[in-house]
């Protein structure tokens, strides 16, 4: 799984690297500190889970998430944040975030969190390989078929 981090916090930014060593499936796909870098990173790199700040300089996390659902809606999104106010939650989970955490509160839910992604990441590509098999199964069991008129 590749992923993007972006916060504007040094400190944060390396916690979230040290989480994401712990996994071994985990492609750290770069660490930004502003959200115009963001954006232009997650449309080059393409990661399958961007950890955002909610609040930035540039652009907010918030705002780069906004920009970003219009052209990806598969993205798997986390908004951290300071201020762990409903309103906020509120806003990300609108806006399409998939997860909010508190960076006060809920850092040590991360990796457990990660965790179950990565588990679902791989059962979502066995079930894909299941189907092109029954696919490619079916589709040749069509082509040795005989019409009968």
């Amino acid at each position: 799984m590749r992923i993007l981090l972006a916060d504007d916090s040094i400190l944060i930014l390396e916690r979230l690297q040290e989480i994401l060593k712990s996994f071994i499936q985990i492609e750290l796909k770069g660490a930004f500190r502003n959200g115009y870098e963001a954006l232009e990173a997650l449309r080059d790199q393409k990661p399958d889970l961007a950890i955002l700040d909610f609040n930035m300089p540039g652009l907010s996390g918030l705002e780069v998430l906004k920009e970003i659902r219009k052209e990806n809606k598969q993205l798997k999104v986390i908004i951290l944040t300071l201020r762990s106010l409903d309103i906020y939650r509120h806003l990300a989970l609108q806006a399409g975030a998939d997860y909010f955490f508190s960076k006060a509160d809920d850092f040590e839910k991360l990796s457990p969190l990660l965790a179950d992604i990565l588990v679902e990441e791989k059962t979502n590509l066995k079930m894909k390989l299941k189907i092109l098999r029954k696919r490619r199964k079916f589709n040749n069991s069509k082509k040795n078929m005989v019409s009968v008129k």
